[in-house]
């Protein structure tokens, strides 16, 4: 496939068709085998399959040297829900290091977890964009951060605390702006990287939107995210922000604050995107959502693949994706239908 459509995409410039990428191929184990007739066994193996699949685009996140928290300090491990086909990345939680509300307001993620030396960063982060485009020359594989303001404040103290911290937004604005700097500290190493591609991630909302006061987004998260991304922009770089759930209401802030483009799951309506921001920014997502491919008929996925491509036709740049994964029980057929059908429309 072809990392240079993505990137043109991107950039909002003139390419021969929509560029494409999904998530969560890797759960497919069967599937996989069934494509390739054995397991993959070396990175020429996985790039054929991302061939076979159409893929321009990696979405990649990287947190650094200092990225596992628990080893480094106090951190919530919430467990993780049944997602693989055979139940393998199922844990339970554990119990949370805050007690009280205290402790929250007084945390300093940078004492806590510490961080590397900036050159140590910076030529870890630029390893991993040499061998990056060396090992999947036709993808484009981004560079990113996961655990961001919000994403940090929940790996940090979970659910429970964090919203107990937030009953007093004044006083969170102290623990927020300690994970403001420790991303920031990985922004300027992005920064000074051969990368073209930086994600932001931050799952800043729920699925019904917002669970802060709208005034605690626009004055404590947001204008720290443009500052994440001066040096970003000052190096030339492009800036994708991700977050899951429905941020519809904040989209327009994100992207002023300089973002280049979003990535969302279709609760976030993409018509509504693309009516906004379809001119002007690049989106990575469409209509098709992974529970009609599981549960539905193919007659309505491929009326959402089609409802995807009428919406793209108004926009400069499109990445082309399933926006909340495409998880394991969702039948091979369909997925063959999909990746089949989409390939055969996806030119502009």
């Amino acid at each position: 496939m072809s990392r240079q459509i993505a990137l043109d995409c991107i950039s909002l410039k003139s390419t021969p068709r929509w560029g494409h990428t999904e998530y969560s191929l890797g759960y497919h184990t069967e599937y996989i085998r069934k494509k390739l007739g054995h397991d993959p066994a070396n990175q020429a193996d996985w790039n054929r399959f991302y061939d076979l699949m159409g893929m321009d685009f990696h979405w990649s996140n990287n947190d650094g040297l200092h990225g596992n928290w628990k080893k480094r300090g106090r951190a919530t491990d919430m467990g993780h829900a049944e997602y693989a086909a055979d139940g393998s990345d199922m844990t339970q939680p554990k119990a949370c290091p805050f007690e009280q509300p205290e402790e929250v307001w007084d945390f300093d993620a940078v004492k806590e977890y510490g961080l590397p030396s900036e050159a140590e960063q910076v030529a870890d982060y630029e390893r991993f964009a040499v061998s990056s485009r060396e090992e999947s020359p036709d993808q484009l594989t981004t560079g990113g951060y996961y655990k961001t303001l919000v994403s940090g404040a929940i790996e940090a103290f979970g659910w429970d605390m964090l919203l107990l911290g937030l009953s007093e937004p004044a006083r969170m604005e102290k623990p927020l702006d300690s994970f403001f700097r420790f991303t920031k500290f990985h922004m300027d190493c992005w920064a000074k990287t051969s990368i073209e591609v930086v994600i932001q991630h931050d799952d800043f909302v729920w699925t019904e939107g917002p669970f802060m006061q709208p005034e605690i987004y626009r004055k404590m998260i947001i204008p720290r995210y443009a500052e994440l991304w001066k040096p970003l922009k000052r190096a030339g770089k492009k800036v994708l922000f991700c977050s899951d759930a429905n941020f519809m209401q904040f989209a327009g802030d994100v992207l002023n604050a300089g973002a280049d483009g979003l990535i969302f799951e279709p609760c976030n309506d993409f018509e509504f995107m693309v009516d906004r921001f379809g001119g002007t920014h690049a989106l990575v997502g469409s209509c098709v959502d992974c529970r009609d491919m599981t549960f539905a008929s193919w007659d309505k996925v491929r009326r959402t693949v089609d409802r995807s491509l009428e919406l793209a036709s108004r926009c400069k740049g499109v990445i082309l994706a399933v926006g909340n994964h495409i998880p394991a029980n969702v039948p091979d057929a369909m997925l063959d239908k999909y990746i089949e059908y989409l390939k055969a429309n996806w030119g502009r």
